[in-house]
């Protein structure tokens, strides 16, 4: 009877303690267990949607706030082979909005000719956003500007003075300067014959 009760109660123990070792596995050991031993599945492939790549022949392309070189600054660049999402397009096509961390909205506008697009299907038009407006208005002192302008003294307007009188000349008539003055053809035709009255009269007395 003693030899019954002895083994009772070890078989009593040893369940407890199977049951004890049981209960005090961690949970994270029965959750590794639990999983499959073999290879899970995994779903891999490139992002749908259009993107951009940076041409081969440009070192480093600008990223700009807008679709503009001259209105809108650049807020960070793309290197040769970088890729971005294209997002959309600017009026013209000349200009393409992607996505760009960092920029305001992060988004910003690289320049078409520049990258390489590849697109599933058309980019939407996008409106350019507004211009930044300048930290400070650059403003002149009038007194500074005064200094450096060239005072101009007033020209007078040239007077008018009317032309001398214009002289005429007059002419007079022949006729009355023929009977003024005395014939001088006929004054040489008279000393002409009283010389050769003379040379007459000498030959003569010869």
């Amino acid at each position: 009877m003693t030899r019954f009760k002895i083994k009772i109660s070890i078989w009593v123990f040893l369940a407890l303690a199977i049951l004890g070792l049981i209960f005090s596995m961690p949970v994270s050991e029965q959750a590794q267990a639990q999983q499959p031993t073999g290879a899970i599945a995994t779903v891999t492939g490139t992002p749908s949607g259009a993107i951009v790549t940076v041409n081969a022949d440009q070192q480093f392309v600008n990223v700009r706030s807008g679709p503009s070189s001259y209105f809108y600054p650049r807020v960070g660049i793309l290197v040769t082979g970088e890729t971005a999402a294209a997002l959309g397009r600017s009026p013209g096509g000349d200009w393409i909005m992607i996505g760009y961390i960092g920029a305001p909205g992060n988004v910003g506008w690289v320049y078409a000719p520049n990258v390489s697009l590849l697109a599933q299907e058309y980019l939407t038009v996008v409106d350019a956003p507004p211009t930044p407006t300048p930290l400070s208005t650059p403003t002149i002192d009038p007194t500074l500007a005064a200094a450096f302008i060239i005072p101009e003294t007033p020209t007078r307007l040239p007077t008018f003075t009317p032309p001398a009188p214009l002289a005429i000349p007059t002419f007079l008539d022949e006729s009355v300067v023929n009977t003024s003055r005395f014939p001088m053809g006929l004054a040489i035709f008279g000393l002409g014959f009283i010389g050769l009255l003379g040379a007459i009269i000498s030959m003569i007395r010869r």
